[in-house]
């Protein structure tokens, strides 16, 4: 029998909730003899299950349905009277910023406005819209130059832009040992080689860096150093020395993804809670920094930032060009004004406080726990108790509670596998978010799956 065939049976069973997230599948032999099919074809069912993200394997335990999101039509928990909650996503958005975000458009439904903004734009965008991205990038301690920055139609465009332009397909990219899983995706797409570099309590570590580029030489280093995602760390301003000097000793560029970092300080003002300044100030001619306006303001308002190094501006454009990565001229003329008037630093400040709130609730329900979290950011990393595994702690609140929250793998990088998960916690109302916390704490405490 077709192994495939077999798969697509229960990969159904999946989807249509005969099986749930978080319930153990028989041993192999024990499938291989129900379903009348040799031990060999239930070992590459189980294997094809695994590759399409279905389920997970654990040494010793067995095999698990893996937590997904639910498709149309299913239930995610088993008390079908409660509203699935999704923690794994993480969009925030402020209190009213769409009567703030509208007050600035009424200029471009001008005709003779709307006819420009409606044309193609290039990767530098327009000189407008440089110096709005320069204002919007603008930390105390460094400010963009305009004329080295470039557009693209998303933070993620922008990161894929930086990584084809710097690193070679078979090439060698440095990144934290857990990362931005879009990042991961991006490399494979690109066919780059991920080397995994050690993480402290301040960040990526400089001797792991130097280690991996004398086992075999690295092309570029992709790094978070402000509000990481997912362990929401923020490098002081002497390890950003550090790795700057390094850099420069090593040859390397580093992208620096600054996407969650207007949490951390408000653009221009002092940073109270001793933010330093982006990598790129440390290593202007060495570093790419990239960042988006999704996050800044809503999730659908996607156009990408790359502040780059005047030797790497023509290639960065030609990836950009080549992608077909490049930002639409209506967000850009739209970014214009929002910076301009003063929305994206309102909008800003009310998710600024808006974090804290949630935080809050992080500080109250999760306290007991092993939690890394940091007052601004809109994430947590909970590393869970014995005997939890992230998979099947992921399964079980997914059925069990029906809530969605992002297992630890999803983040690693190589071999290392935690048992932790990201808990996202923009999406929610904060009441929805204050109960789904309550009952995540409560299921921790349980004696596992």
């Amino acid at each position: 029998m077709d192994y495939r065939r077999v798969a697509d049976e229960m990969a159904q069973e999946i989807e249509s909730g005969v099986l749930k997230p978080g319930d153990r599948l028989p041993t192999q032999r024990a499938f291989a003899r129900r379903r009348r099919i040799a031990v060999s074809t239930a070992i590459r069912v189980y294997g094809e299950l695994g590759r399409r993200g279905l389920v997970v394997g654990e040494v010793g335990r067995g095999t698990f349905v893996r937590a997904a999101p639910p498709h149309p039509g299913s239930v995610l928990a088993e008390d079908s009277g409660r509203t699935p909650v999704n923690l794994e996503l993480n969009y925030p958005v402020a209190e009213g910023q769409s009567e703030l975000m509208a007050r600035a458009l009424g200029a471009l439904l001008r005709p003779d406005v709307l006819t420009g903004a409606t044309r193609p734009a290039a990767a530098d965008g327009t000189p407008a819209a440089r110096e709005a991205a320069a204002h919007l990038l603008a930390r105390p301690g460094w400010r963009p130059d305009p004329e080295r920055i470039l557009f693209a139609g998303n933070g993620r465009q922008a990161i894929a832009a930086a990584l084809s332009s710097l690193v070679r397909p078979g090439g060698r990219l440095g990144i934290e040992e857990l990362t931005y899983p879009l990042v991961k995706a991006i490399a494979g797409q690109l066919g780059i080689d991920l080397v995994p570099l050690a993480v402290d309590a301040q960040g990526l570590v400089p001797e792991s860096l130097a280690a991996a580029h004398r086992r075999a030489p690295l092309s570029a280093v992709y790094v978070q150093p402000t509000l990481h995602n997912p362990l929401t760390l923020t490098m002081g301003g002497q390890r950003r020395e550090q790795l700057a000097a390094l850099l420069t000793e090593l040859d390397l560029t580093a992208v620096e993804d600054t996407t969650w970092a207007f949490l951390a300080a408000p653009p221009g003002a002092a940073t109270a809670n001793g933010t330093p300044p982006p990598l790129a100030a440390y290593a202007p001619d060495r570093t790419v920094l990239v960042d988006s306006l999704s996050k800044r303001l809503a999730p659908g308002l996607t156009t990408g930032f790359l502040a780059a190094p005047a030797a790497h501006a023509p290639a960065l454009a030609r990836a950009l060009r080549s992608g077909a990565w490049t930002a639409g001229r209506f967000n850009l003329e739209a970014a214009v004004r929002w910076a301009g008037d003063g929305t994206v630093e309102e909008v800003g400040a009310a998710k600024r406080a808006d974090a804290a709130a949630r935080h809050a609730l992080v500080r109250g329900h999760l306290g007991g726990f092993r939690v890394r979290s940091d007052p601004a950011a809109y994430y947590c990393w909970w590393e869970l108790p014995a005997p939890w595994r992230a998979e099947t702690f992921a399964a079980a609140a997914a059925g069990r509670l029906g809530i969605a929250v992002t297992p630890g793998t999803a983040f690693a990088v190589g071999a290392a596998v935690p048992d932790a998960v990201r808990i996202g916690l923009a999406t929610p109302p904060v009441p929805v978010l204050d109960g789904a916390l309550r009952r995540l704490a409560a299921l921790a405490a349980t004696a596992g799956p």
